[in-house]
């Protein structure tokens, strides 16, 4: 008789996590400090698209206005007004490249950089978004459209990674292909709904 309730129980529980699991982020992973962490100005810097340039310009639309139609933040600054700010100041042009080349090749966030970018761009939280995948693909002679997502929030105050997520989805078409945007889109918002705010 004990071993039977033990089983339902175990059954149930194995059932509750599978559910969890399914309505998860591929990778999700939270600092200690960020419960702690509400900032109100975040900047949304350019998008790194590796080989899939022709992703750029529609994460950099979509990213920006998921972020402000959440209205968490006082103030979302765009990576287009981000980029008009870096171009027409060298000092500032000079911090996000160093800031960026120590990040991207070391996995360090400055502080010392970070803060100093963060005062003259007026944010305290920097959004980097990198697109992994962005392409149709064929297996099996199913069409696919894969899009995968990864997110890094910084607090620049401290240089800390806050939040570091990463999400995919992949439709399959018939003959019609899939819009790309539309998929990345849906991607975006399921990793914006877990992010600290």
């Amino acid at each position: 008789m004990k071993i039977g309730k033990f089983c339902i129980w175990f059954v149930l529980i194995i059932s509750v996590l599978l559910v969890v699991a399914c309505g998860g982020l591929r990778f999700s992973q939270l600092d200690t400090d960020a419960t702690d962490y509400h900032p109100r100005k975040v900047a949304v810097f350019p998008v790194s698209v590796g080989s899939y340039e022709e992703a750029r310009n529609p994460v950099e639309k979509i990213v920006p206005a998921e972020l402000a139609a959440k209205k968490w933040f006082t103030s979302v600054i765009d990576t287009a007004s981000l980029n008009s700010q870096i171009q027409s100041n060298n000092e500032l042009r000079q911090l996000v490249t160093d800031y960026i080349s120590k990040l991207n090749t070391l996995n360090y966030s400055d502080p010392e950089l970070s803060g100093k970018i963060s005062q003259l761009i007026d944010a305290d939280a920097f959004l980097f978004v990198t697109v992994e995948e962005w392409r149709y693909t064929v297996e099996k002679e199913k069409n696919y459209a894969n899009a995968s997502i990864g997110v890094k929030l910084i607090d620049p105050a401290t240089g800390k990674i806050m939040w570091r997520a990463a999400h995919n989805k992949r439709e399959r078409y018939m003959l019609v292909k899939s819009d790309m945007s539309r998929i990345a889109r849906s991607v975006i918002i399921d990793l914006i709904n877990k992010m600290p705010h």
